[in-house]
């Protein structure tokens, strides 16, 4: 299992982030509890489902004393127009999504890999909004207020390739 300084330096070196944004969203996430703490004297061992946590973590353009509770929320963000306590097998979040794509890319078929690789994920700063976009659909976890372009102004997003992501995910997991 990967420690937090082996995460953060493949997302740096794969997704194209900030080495020391990506290090002090790092911190953020693990002083909330959001990732492992570790130990004294070792390291702390991450999941691929911690990977895609301080992935969306270092992707945010908010204050780092904002980054966990803003995690927390955006992780938490329901499919556009599916209301609170709708049934189990539409109601997922944006984390839930992130989770499954992470366990696809540390332990998924070849197929089942390859058809994330050809998307994206969207996290907009400007808003609370995840998009997951992937041959030619896209889920858009928000919440869900109509008129946000209008009263806003401009999407700020910054965009993920799903391959950049499994690349991550296959760096730190792989079994070779």
């Amino acid at each position: 299992m990967p420690n937090t300084k082996q995460t953060c330096s493949a997302l740096v070196r794969r997704v194209g982030y900030d080495p020391g944004r990506t290090k002090e969203a790092a911190r953020s996430l693990t002083e909330s509890g959001l990732l492992p703490s570790g130990a004294p004297g070792l390291s702390p061992e991450l999941t691929p489902q911690h990977v895609a946590t301080l992935m969306l973590g270092a992707a945010l353009d908010v204050p780092l004393r904002a980054v966990a509770d803003t995690v927390r929320s955006y992780r938490a963000l329901r499919l556009e127009g599916v209301p609170q306590g709708a049934p189990a097998a539409i109601s997922g979040t944006a984390g839930d999504e992130l989770d499954v794509m992470a366990e696809i890319a540390a332990t998924g078929s070849p197929e089942e890999i390859s058809r994330w690789a050809k998307g994206t994920v969207s996290v907009v700063s400007t808003w609370p909004e995840v998009a997951f976009t992937s041959v030619g659909r896209t889920h858009r976890f928000s919440t869900g207020e109509p008129g946000r372009w209008q009263a806003y102004g401009h999407r700020k997003s910054v965009e993920i390739n799903n391959s950049a992501f499994i690349d991550v995910i296959t760096d730190l997991f792989s079994k070779d």
